[in-house]
């Protein structure tokens, strides 16, 4: 559940990217303003990654479904370094899209395209979970 909730938000960036992109600048910082308050999803972040753990933990001797959910955590761990590399810089450079700096274009596309990257290691978290559930719902009926 925290994957899918983590998931919505991520794919409102990338859906969102297509109509910003493009935006001038006064225009692109009214609406970053939508975004106050999002950062009340590290609370999701952190739930997610205890819960791809436990699942890791829990799936020890089920050997598919011990190996999706790596390849979930490692989604969710990309993910993250995408975030910290990019997006958080281009928060801290624009006070959080409250002011102005001379590269605030660079800063946009780099935080656009990585909340992009994000959701797509989001998608592929969500994937691969769903397969283990799968999986593990199908050795469970043999």
């Amino acid at each position: 559940m925290s994957t899918a909730v983590a998931l919505s938000g991520a794919l409102a960036h990338l859906l969102a990217l297509p109509n910003k992109i493009g935006l001038e600048r006064d225009a692109y910082f009214t609406v970053q303003g939508i975004y106050r308050g999002w950062d009340l999803f590290g609370y999701v972040l952190a739930i997610q990654l205890v819960s791809i753990i436990a699942v890791i933990v829990f799936a020890r001797h089920d050997r598919q479904v011990r190996l999706l959910a790596i390849a979930a955590l490692v989604s969710l761990v990309a993910a993250q370094a995408v975030f910290w590399t990019f997006t958080y810089p281009a928060n801290v450079a624009t006070n959080n899209w409250t002011a102005v700096p001379d590269d605030w274009e660079t800063l946009r596309r780099n935080w656009e395209y990585s909340h992009a990257t994000g959701a797509v290691f989001q998608l592929v978290a969500m994937a691969t979970l769903v397969m283990a559930a799968l999986m593990r719902r199908s050795s469970a009926l043999t």
